[in-house]
């Protein structure tokens, strides 16, 4: 029974993989435990690799370092390839309102950090420690636990306690957004609201209008679409009874019926062209869109071949080269406006109407090879990666520090990760992987991470919640949990007129709060808490992993 001894007691690399592959097992499965409705889910194996090192277990420390590292920087790489296709695309419109409120959550809790470092006296680190336990943000934890070792590289007791610091606060980020969740709810959500009739402003919205303008009789579509600046897209047109696909040269009469996609917030612009909108109901789940005509089908087609990645939908012409018309694009997950503009990427889902023949020699343009999309393209993820610690490791200068700042393994991957998924279709690079694939890949690396974090910071842990400092900690991070989302949460309602849903959601993404999100979508009708979460939650990841490394530099 020696070699059992061996391979659990003894610091090798053997011992290393099954210690952090055990944390990570136990931590898992406690994380599908739920307390009064409420789980810490893959958070628990950050507690159960402090509670393995708080009983005695050590691993090889350079072993340990490369497995939180690399976990680190899989899962911010990763993450930054999933989120890079609507990352610039959530800046604008509707997403600048709800992304500023979330920088303004951000800003507030750094500069209570900062201020309350002053007050207390508690080391910058230790209060960016808390600071990222409030915000539930482990990768920003990394990137300040970087800063740090460029800073003061022989301060390994600082660098130890700001993790310390994380862990503590971590349950009162939970706790404390949860309860500005309910205060905000109590105060803005009317009674026997229905969530998903108040916003959906940028999800496509499919609506019947019939002609009656003077202005657009006689004319083409093509026309009629300078118009206006907002874009739509006529899928069928109805004529004397009978139904058609038009083209960009289609002339329209008084009395045509169209059917119209696009967004919600443009339909009554769009009614005032047009004329009158039918009061019938298109965007059932429900509805047989192939019983509507007969000789008309409408089809789902995956875009897999290479040659049309990043290509302009309106390059190819396929409208009045092949007499069908595309209705919607799906893209992990969101319904797309297909616009003419629009560059296509290898996955996205195009709703196409047309006869069955027409749709069948578009589908061979495009691909619709689904066994194509299983195969992974591990050729963007190693060259991202790549790229990712290398531009993470350039020192960049800045007036009056001392120090350089680097990107690090935390806030480099992440931005070559949004800027391949957003640009690398440009530059026919596919970058496509499966929803299942990447959420497989960041789970894995976040998992490992978090294993390393706790066996690396947990040795004095209860030592340090249970005395003066730690209760200290509690309140404080209690504090920056709370306070900056009840100040933003209340003025988004308030003054800006954002409703309960959205507001939450949005909430929820700036403080990177899963946990938090799960219970916010418990108290709606619809999934408007999701989407303002994913539409906050790219550039507050970015943003928290490189005010983490500018406030130990400066401060």
């Amino acid at each position: 029974m020696n070699w059992i001894q061996e391979t659990f007691l003894q610091p090798t690399m053997i011992q290393a993989v099954a210690v952090i592959s055990i944390v990570c097992a136990v931590g898992v499965y406690l994380g599908k435990l739920k307390m009064w409705g409420i789980s810490l889910g893959i958070t628990f194996v950050f507690f159960a690799g402090i509670l393995a090192s708080h009983f005695g277990v050590v691993v090889n420390k350079d072993m340990l370092l490369f497995a939180q590292n690399f976990g680190l920087i899989i899962f911010v790489y990763t993450l930054g390839l999933q989120v890079g296709p609507g990352f610039f695309s959530s800046l604008k419109k509707g997403g600048i309102l709800l992304n500023s409120a979330g920088m303004s959550v951000i800003f507030i809790g750094l500069a209570m950090t900062v201020v309350l470092h002053y007050i207390t006296g508690i080391s910058i680190s230790d209060m960016m420690g808390l600071l990222c336990g409030a915000a539930n943000n482990t990768p920003s934890l990394g990137a300040a636990q970087e800063a740090m070792m460029q800073v003061a590289p022989d301060d390994e007791k600082g660098i130890t306690d700001m993790a310390l610091a994380c862990a503590v606060a971590y349950p009162m980020g939970v706790i404390g957004v949860i309860l500005a969740i309910i205060t905000l709810r109590s105060l803005f959500q009317q009674k026997g609201e229905r969530a998903d009739e108040k916003g959906a402003t940028s999800q496509t919205f499919v609506a019947e209008f019939q002609v009656c303008n003077p202005a657009i009789y006689h004319k083409s579509i093509k026309d009629i679409m300078t118009l206006t600046e907002k874009h739509f897209v006529i899928s069928r047109v109805w004529r004397n009874g009978k139904v058609s696909i038009p083209t960009s040269d289609t002339m329209l009469e008084e009395h045509d019926h169209l059917l119209v996609i696009s967004v919600k917030s443009d339909v009554e612009s769009i009614k005032v062209l047009f004329g009158e909108q039918e009061n019938v109901d298109w965007n059932k789940a429900d509805i047989d869109w192939n019983a509507i005509d007969s000789q008309l089908i409408s089809r789902r087609v995956i875009v897999t071949r290479n040659r049309i990645n990043g290509v302009k939908l309106g390059s190819l012409r396929l409208r009045n080269l092949y007499g069908i018309n595309i209705t919607r694009i799906n893209r992990a997950g969101i319904d797309l406006l297909a616009s003419p503009d629009l560059r296509l990427q290898i996955g996205d889902r195009l709703t196409i109407v047309g006869e069955a023949n027409s749709i069948s020699n578009v589908s061979k343009l495009l691909g619709d090879k689904l066994r194509r999309l299983r195969e992974p393209n591990l050729l963007a993820i190693f060259i991202g990666l790549t790229l990712g610690v290398l531009i993470g490791s350039i020192p960049i200068a800045i007036p009056g520090m001392n120090t350089p700042i680097k990107l690090g393994v935390a806030g480099g991957p992440i931005i070559v990760g949004i800027l391949m998924g957003a640009f690398g279709p440009r530059i026919h690079l596919t970058t496509y992987t499966t929803q299942s694939a990447n959420l497989m890949m960041r789970q894995m690396g976040i998992t490992i991470y978090l294993a390393g974090l706790g066996l690396s910071s947990g040795e004095h842990f209860f030592e340090t919640v249970f005395r003066t400092e730690g209760l200290l900690w509690l309140g404080l991070g209690f504090a920056l949990a709370i306070i900056p989302v009840l100040i933003v949460g209340f003025a988004m309602s308030r003054f800006f007129g954002v409703d309960y849903a959205h507001n939450v959601g949005m909430l929820c993404g700036c403080m990177t709060n899963p946990i938090a999100l799960d219970y916010a979508n418990t108290t709606v009708e619809g999934d408007e808490p999701s989407v303002a979460y994913a539409t906050v939650y790219p550039l507050s990841t970015f943003l928290r992993i490189i005010t983490a490394q500018l406030v130990i530099m400066l401060f």
